[in-house]
């Protein structure tokens, strides 16, 4: 690791679609690097901007002014051409997070999850990682109680069965301190209801909560509950080294690539169904923590 005060800081833009699901996966990575050595981060945004020539016209006069960069990280399709001619200007390495719609070999380095590819490829510049990287810091070792539930909503895997959730939830909290906090997808009233039928959980609505308030409460719960669909919040609990157990909700498919994903965790105990629970009232402890935006940044520094 470098030391922080001698060594000439590590330049990292992020580059942006305005999405947040994609713009956390940047930070995460970008959150990582700066616990293993001084850098410094600028974000650039091509949000709202639908052609591709206005795109990168907006990524150039966004970036305009900014130290020049290392390393340019970006995330989401809209993203990619514009990554490309900025680090070509510049003379920069060009990191994409998910699988690029361009081919992977124009690209320094591709981090990708395992769930984005049905055979993933042999080749240098890909990393494969289990989920998408997030900001949820590895657990520090700190005393950890109380249970938080993660809420999504509708996707194009699932559908939702408000009564059949709300059911397991009321087993769930039967006992103990819960917090519980929604998400964009989660159909209007649903939260309205929990405060209605389940008073003693703590209701944070996501239009309600800062940006760091989820890895805060991660990083404090003992138990994580997140429902099927919501894909990045179970690899962030699974991050912050909470055990995890997942809600159901009825699948609109049984073979995609995402729900193989899911299966495995669950074969390879990171993950708890609620059937299972029900049988023993436990969840079981992750087999290991994920650490994989930290395991990514070792490898992002290596392209300085």
């Amino acid at each position: 690791m470098q030391n922080p005060i001698d060594s000439k800081p590590l330049i990292l833009w992020l580059l942006g679609d305005g999405k947040p699901g994609h713009e956390n996966q940047s930070l995460g990575l970008a959150d990582a690097i700066a616990r293993q050595t001084h850098c410094e981060v600028h974000r650039i945004s091509i949000a709202g901007k639908r052609s591709l020539l206005t795109r990168i016209q907006a990524a150039v006069q966004a970036s305009a002014g900014l130290p020049e960069p290392d390393l340019i990280i970006a995330a989401g399709h809209a993203t990619h051409p514009a990554l490309l001619w900025l680090a070509r200007k510049h003379r920069a390495k060009s990191i994409v997070l998910m699988r690029p719609s361009l081919p992977m070999g124009w690209f320094d380095l591709c981090i990708v999850p395992s769930h984005d590819f049905k055979n993933p490829p042999r080749r240098e510049n890909v990393i494969v990682t289990q989920g998408a990287l997030n900001r949820v810091a590895p657990p520090d070792g700190g005393e950890r109680s109380g249970g938080l539930i993660l809420i999504g909503g509708p996707s194009g895997n699932h559908g939702w069965d408000g009564e059949t959730l709300m059911a397991a939830l009321a087993e769930i909290t039967a006992t103990g301190t819960w917090q519980l906090t929604d998400s964009r997808r989660t159909p209007a009233g649903f939260v309205e209801e929990i405060r209605k039928r389940l008073p003693t959980v703590e209701v944070f609505p996501h239009q309600q909560t800062p940006p760091d308030w989820l890895p805060a409460k991660l990083a404090a719960a003992e138990s994580v509950w997140v429902t099927e669909d919501s894909i990045s919040m179970i690899y962030e609990a699974l991050t912050s080294g909470a055990s995890v157990g997942l809600l159901p909700m009825p699948r609109n498919q049984n073979h995609s690539r995402v729900l193989r994903g899911l299966e495995r965790l669950v074969a390879d105990g990171f993950l708890t169904p609620f059937a299972e629970w029900q049988k023993t009232r436990q969840l079981k402890e992750p087999p290991s923590i994920l650490h994989e935006a930290d395991r990514c940044a070792d490898e992002v520094i290596r392209l300085r």
